[in-house]
């Protein structure tokens, strides 16, 4: 209903939204994503909820070849670590073993083949990546320990909260860390013109052809959405829908106000 009232042809930062606005962190985050192609091994992303990781890396794997990359994404993460690797082998065409030990074994030949065989590397994304077991944590650096430890047959993402990377700077994980080859951190927009830039941007992708709302429209859902474009992209869109019974064409403060009180 508010999409039509509006003359939207997509939902405002949401979900759907092809074109992704960017001044400079995903364009970062693309260019250091294909170094660690080229020199495979573990990233670390880290970010609040809701700051556009996901999106990121979906838009950048978007256009990798098939034949060179074979792209895993995972965010089944709260589970056991031998659920994990089951996922794993699942997605490499695997019927998972019951014993870790053969699980491994079959998971990592096919990855030697993979490599060997058809010069595909696997790049496995695992999301939601503060929920793994600590297990798993301690025990993938064996995991990743190809022909004496002298290849690097896989790249590996994890995805998560900024407090993921805290875990990291643990004492026992260390030998998990120092196979870190990249570390990136999505913040927030706070800054008032990029996220007025982020908002407007994120209209216009959705076909809003007119201006919404004021500048102190703009300040007070900054504020309410602590920068982050999820939150943004929902309080919008909950004000379109509560001016829609008005009648309004715009989205005056106190629609605006409404929009953050319903979502509290």
């Amino acid at each position: 209903m508010y999409r039509q009232h509006f003359g939207l042809t997509s939902q405002p930062l949401g979900k759907d939204t092809q074109q992704l606005w960017d001044d400079g962190p995903i364009a970062a985050l693309k260019e250091r994503f294909h170094w660690l192609l080229e020199n495979p091994g573990v990233a670390l992303l880290t970010g609040d909820p809701g700051v556009g990781k996901t999106s990121a890396l979906r838009l950048i794997t978007e256009d990798l070849n098939p034949h060179r990359y074979q792209v895993i994404y995972m965010a089944e993460t709260d589970f056991g670590r031998m659920d994990i690797y089951r996922q794993l082998a699942l997605s490499l065409g695997l019927e998972p073993a019951f014993r870790r030990s053969q699980l491994w074994r079959d998971i990592k030949a096919k990855v030697t083949e993979l490599a060997d065989g058809k010069h595909i590397l696997p790049v496995w994304i695992i999301d939601e990546a503060q929920n793994l077991p600590m297990e798993f944590f301690k025990d993938f650096p064996a995991f990743l320990n190809f022909a004496f430890d002298s290849r690097d047959l896989m790249t590996v993402w994890f995805v998560g909260h900024s407090a993921l990377a805290q875990a990291f700077t643990r004492g026992h994980l260390a030998a998990l860390a120092s196979r870190v080859h990249l570390r990136m951190h999505f913040a927030p927009v706070m800054e008032r013109e990029r996220f007025s830039n982020m908002i407007r941007h994120g209209l216009q992708s959705a076909g809003c052809k007119q201006t919404l709302m004021s500048d102190s429209g703009f300040e007070l859902l900054r504020q309410g959405s602590q920068g982050i474009p999820r939150k943004a992209g929902l309080i919008l869109r909950t004000a379109m829908r509560l001016a829609v019974p008005k009648g309004l064409n715009h989205l005056p403060d106190d629609i605006l106000k409404d929009a953050m009180e319903e979502l509290k």
